[in-house]
């Protein structure tokens, strides 16, 4: 009988970016910027739409809460990066590096099924207008939004309950710049052959499909854009249409090459993991405010209240 002498790891080490104090630097200003955009853009929008009684359609009622879930998934991954960076420490508990993991995929899985609603929401009221208040009612709407919080936590638990009964016993060094499944699972002493499995069907294959509903879907949506005789009318589609699209390929592209492929490790991994993670949630803001004509109006009315507000102060 052979004994095995294992310590249990009890938190881990963060690689960070680079091994570059002065990249390090400049990464540290660089996402400080990013996420105040990031959280002051999307909580804008979030209350803009509902302030704004114009902007409660179904439509705007789905984008103030992606705009809630970038701000949350970036929240996720960001503060830490900073405070260990301000710290000068790289470390995390296991217990705290598994709650990263969970929020993470949590927040992340709703994130995919919502832009999959989102597609959903814009193919009726393109392909069905006439039957778009009666489809999309607000009942309806809440129903489906509880659904991609559902799915979303039912993603975490797959991802996380393999990871967390695993066995590390060192090196516990990881050479990532947050918690994830795959950085987690080189570091194990036990098998991992079924995390691996699990990691490609419940995050690659999910990625994957998802995105090719997305796909599909849009193929119906745009033919029937081509068909609106109105050139303002297929404008102003394209234009909705067009800003969901480039969300959908910022998001997807990089999580499904990440999560769909073998367990092998690149270089490009962590810039990858920053586009689905950072960049996304900074650039939605800007994708949707810029691009949305009722949106910019809607944030200018708000601006006015305020300074007529203090002015009868």
């Amino acid at each position: 009988m052979r004994v095995r002498n294992e310590t249990r790891v009890t938190h881990f080490i963060l690689h960070g970016l680079s091994n570059d104090p002065g990249l390090e630097i400049l990464f540290f200003v660089l996402f400080l910027v990013m996420y105040l955009f990031t959280a002051a853009g999307n909580i804008l929008i979030v209350v803009t739409i509902y302030v704004d009684s114009h902007l409660h359609s179904p439509m705007y009622f789905f984008l103030s809460h992606l705009s809630f879930l970038d701000f949350s998934l970036s929240t996720v991954i960001v503060p830490k990066f900073l405070v260990n960076f301000l710290l000068q420490s790289q470390t995390i508990s296991f217990s705290n590096c598994i709650a990263q993991l969970f929020f993470f995929h949590f927040i992340g899985g709703v994130e995919g099924f919502h832009l999959n609603l989102m597609a959903y929401d814009r193919y009726v009221a393109i392909c069905n207008p006439l039957r778009y208040t009666t489809v999309m009612n607000r009942q309806v709407c809440l129903k489906l939004v509880v659904s991609t919080w559902i799915g979303g936590l039912a993603h975490a638990f797959g991802q996380v309950f393999p990871i967390a009964h695993l066995s590390f016993c060192g090196p516990n060094e990881i050479n990532h710049f947050f918690c994830d499944t795959r950085p987690l699972s080189s570091l194990a002493c036990s098998s991992t052959f079924i995390n691996e499995i699990v990691d490609v069907v419940n995050s690659g294959l999910l990625g994957l499909v998802s995105f090719s509903v997305l796909f599909i879907s849009y193929v119906f949506i745009i033919s029937n854009i081509l068909k609106i005789r109105s050139a303002e009318g297929r404008q102003k589609a394209f234009s909705t249409c067009g800003s969901h699209l480039l969300v959908v390929f910022l998001f997807f592209g990089p999580s499904v090459f990440n999560y769909m492929r073998p367990s092998v490790t690149f270089s490009a991994d962590k810039l990858l993991s920053i586009f689905y993670t950072i960049v996304t949630p900074w650039l939605n803001p800007f994708i949707y405010t810029l691009r949305n004509v009722e949106v910019r109006k809607a944030m200018k009315k708000l601006r006015g209240s305020k300074g007529s507000s203090l002015d009868t102060l």
